[in-house]
């Protein structure tokens, strides 16, 4: 039979996943349902230690009570983006994702075709070369008064988890959601926290690999009532952008 603290942990796993028997089984290539390990009637196989290890980063030793650290490898979480655009001339564009697009971003994460549906921008400007940006908008007022709903935030690709700071804001791409947030690390904790600026939203805590992307904010844009719509904002853009070219050339001539 398992040892009891095994079994606990096991349980404890599945329970903070949020998946049934059922599901868990499914996900760890058991058949049926986890009921039988669960009860001690059937042992913990190498496969499924693996898979645990492989899908959520348990410690195999914590599992089976040799280790107080439940995870493994946070550091090696890689939140680099899946997918990358580029211009008619192989230059590297920043694509906008509205608010409506957000939605369905977890779940297009990796198809080029779709990011082809979304309006991309070339930024002329020093300050957003040698990395990728994306632009997102924000939605609700969790991070107001520092951003408010319908305004566009330039965000820059962050690597590896490990590289946050408590001070930057950040969009954090889960797997079913788009977030402005601020990352927490806590010293001896596997867990990642979440935070608002509005205080009325409570911080809470996931697990690294429920992170697909994140994104340091750099800065913001504010744009009128006319810009609401996508056509809008790339018009206000490239205008800005234009005015830009035409400041910079001037000085270059001078």
């Amino acid at each position: 039979m398992e040892n009891e603290l095994t079994l606990k942990r096991f349980i404890e796993i599945r329970r903070e996943l949020g998946y049934t028997q059922a599901e868990f089984a499914k996900l760890l290539g058991i058949s049926s349902t986890t009921a039988d390990i669960e009860r001690g009637r059937t042992k913990l196989s190498g496969k499924v230690v693996v898979e645990l290890f492989k899908q959520f980063k348990v410690n195999p030793l914590w599992l089976f009570g040799e280790s107080d650290s439940k995870n493994l490898a946070t550091s090696n979480t890689s939140v680099i983006p899946k997918v990358v655009t580029v211009d008619s001339s192989d230059q590297e564009n920043m694509v906008l994702v509205n608010a409506k697009a957000a939605a369905g971003y977890p779940q297009n994460i990796q198809d080029t075709s779709w990011y082809k549906e979304l309006p991309a921008f070339d930024m002329p400007l020093p300050e957003f070369r040698n990395a990728t940006y994306r632009g997102f908008q924000v939605e609700g007022d969790s991070m107001y008064p520092n951003l408010k709903p319908g305004e566009w935030v330039l965000a820059k690709a962050t690597e590896n988890i490990d590289q946050v700071s408590p001070n930057k804001m950040y969009v954090v791409v889960l797997e079913d959601a788009v977030l402005v947030k601020k990352v927490i690390r806590k010293p001896n904790s596997n867990n990642v926290t979440l935070v608002s600026i509005n205080e009325t939203y409570p911080p809470y805590e996931i697990k690294p690999f429920q992170i697909q992307e994140i994104w340091e904010v750099s800065s913001k844009i504010t744009f009128g009532v006319d810009a609401t719509t996508e056509t809008g904002l790339l018009k206000q853009l490239q205008e800005s952008m234009e005015d830009l070219k035409r400041q910079f050339n001037k000085q270059q001539a001078s």
